[in-house]
């Protein structure tokens, strides 16, 4: 089992900088990924950044040169650094835990962001 909580979501105007974070705890050493993950009022859940245990990085097209995913999981918390939001931005950031188990994986309860123009 992991758990994850997210936080650092808050109210920001368009430009501005945010930076969210994710603690795991539990089987920390099961992960193989972590990912950030963001829903806007109704609309789907899409993929934001991912960061694997040896390091490696994925980003959404969207978010490439904006946002930097960092962590090593066991010792420091995820971090997703968001540079120059924008109001498409704004929805409820979700952190997910894959382990090395096929199809296993963990959700936090996200934060939420708001980007204002």
């Amino acid at each position: 089992q992991v758990q994850l909580v997210e936080s650092g979501g808050g109210s920001v105007q368009a430009g501005e900088s945010l930076r969210l974070s994710c603690v795991a705890s539990g089987s920390i050493s099961s992960i193989n990924t972590i990912s950030w993950h963001r829903q806007a009022p109704g609309k789907q859940r899409e993929f934001v950044a991912s960061i694997s245990v040896n390091g490696w990085t994925h980003y959404a097209d969207s978010v490439k040169g904006l946002f930097t995913i960092s962590g090593d999981f066991a010792r420091n918390p995820v971090s997703l650094q968001m540079n120059n939001l924008k109001p498409d931005d704004t929805g409820t950031y979700y952190c997910k835990a894959e382990t090395r188990a096929y199809g296993d994986f963990y959700w936090g309860r996200g934060t939420r962001v708001t980007v204002s123009s």
